[in-house]
This record gives structure tokens, sequence and C-alpha cells, in this order.
């Protein structure tokens, strides 16, 4: 999946701590997920429907 495009923001349920998960959510039917302190390392890509449940869901 081509990700240069990809617009990176920390996500908001990461709070305040150095363990932080950066999203790209402007890339049309999938999300980009990675670890912000490995920025070249690995990327999850979900489609934008299931991160939307996933973000949705109440805290257990």
């Amino acid at each position: 999946m081509e990700l240069t495009r990809a617009r990176w923001r920390k996500s908001s349920r990461s709070g305040s701590n150095d363990q932080c998960v950066e999203v790209a959510t402007n890339l049309g039917d999938v999300v980009g997920v990675r670890d912000s302190k490995d920025l070249d390392g690995p990327v999850l890509v979900v489609d934008a429907y299931s991160w939307r449940l996933f973000v949705s869901a109440p805290p257990r």
C-alpha cells in the first residue's frame, strides 16, 4: 500500500506519555496506524469502517 501522502497525527487515545500511536485518516477507505517511536517501522492498515467501530467502542 502506498502511504506517501499519509498525514500522520497522534491518536487522541494515546495519552500524554511516550507510548504514542499515530494514525493517518486521510487515505480514503483505509486508515494507517503506526508506532510514533518507529516512524520507518511497520504500518497497520485497516478499513475505515472497522476503524470507526474500534474508536467508537466504549473503554473496557
